[in-house]
């Protein structure tokens, strides 16, 4: 029996102000909930820790996010209490042709999370970090997150999804990730912000900004996603362009974050390049097909899931 693998996401946690309702959010914590359900292999008996580094506010949208996180498996020792500012909050504006738009609540809990003894004890345990630009903006959670990568192993698999929301990210911050990343993930919009950093001119396909960055940087693969035209993943020595996987669409809220995750899981398990394709493309399909960013798996969703990745394998 293999052991469980550690695997901690860091950075915001958040309320999306949803018309309906609010969901809880945020694409690290959102990566955290699917991957702690995703790792909860019936088949292996036991599950992998899926940790998730944030703060939340004192008050009742921090206590209800600690609770849904519990119920979706992900361990909550590294999510601190900030009893100075509120729990994030985002409004999400739905448009049915650019999909969800977000305004985003500054200087709440996520922006201060805190360097702790406990989280450099964590660090060199962990077999996978996965981190983005937004919780960047702030110089402290900045300082925290920069700290808890590096103190990472060398074997760690370092997860960096650009994830850019305007106006809170730099070029700076894209080229610090590119260059302590060993897999970074980016949609087709993103690309030319990416290819910057790389001194890419606009005429440069994604797959030759992809080849640049595994050029200039320690990265082993690219991912850019399409939304529903599929994806494409860039390694060294290989290629694999995935047409999508088709889906009634509820909302797209959180539908990287589970390509993220997905893509994660079967990284660590050594997947070839076309399994990781297929498994995140399925595993973001479905997202996409439930409501909010961090739906609950049911058996019957992880069955259908897991089937198709496994004759994808054998095909």
């Amino acid at each position: 029996m293999r052991k469980p693998l550690r695997v901690a996401a860091i950075g915001e946690l958040l309320w999306d102000l949803l018309p309906d309702g609010p969901q809880l959010g945020g694409a690290p914590a959102n990566l955290a909930a699917i991957l702690a359900q995703m790792s909860a292999s019936v088949a292996d008996n036991f599950a992998d820790e899926i940790f998730l580094v944030t703060s939340v506010g004192d008050d009742p949208f921090g206590v209800q996010a600690r609770e849904r996180l519990i119920a979706h498996r992900v361990c909550p020792d590294y999510i601190s209490v900030d009893r100075s500012h509120p729990t994030g909050t985002v409004e999400v504006l739905i448009d049915a042709n650019d999909g969800p738009r977000y305004r985003i609540r500054k200087n709440v809990a996520w922006d201060h999370v805190p360097e702790t003894p406990p989280l450099f004890t964590l660090a060199p345990t962990l077999d996978a970090i996965c981190f983005g630009t937004l919780a960047q903006r702030s110089t402290m959670t900045r300082v925290t997150l920069r700290s808890l990568v590096q103190a990472t192993r060398a074997d760690c698999l370092r997860v960096f999804d650009v994830n850019l929301r305007e106006p809170d990210w730099t070029e700076e911050a894209i080229a610090w990730g590119c260059a302590h990343a060993t897999l970074l993930k980016m949609n087709q919009e993103e690309v030319a912000h990416v290819a910057r950093v790389v001194s890419a001119t606009k005429e440069q396909t994604p797959l030759q900004v992809a080849h640049a960055l595994l050029d200039q940087f320690p990265i082993h693969l690219v991912a850019i996603t399409r939304g529903p035209h599929g994806s494409l993943l860039v390694a060294r020595e290989a290629i694999h362009d995935h047409p999508g996987i088709p889906a009634h669409v509820s909302d797209s809220i959180g539908a990287g974050d589970c390509f993220t995750a997905a893509l994660t899981y079967h990284s660590l398990r050594h997947r070839s390049l076309p399994i990781l394709a297929e498994a995140a493309n399925r595993w973001g399909a479905w997202a996409a097909s439930q409501h909010g960013g961090m739906p609950f798996l049911d058996a019957a969703s992880r069955t259908y899931l897991e089937t198709a990745i496994e004759q994808a394998s054998r095909s």
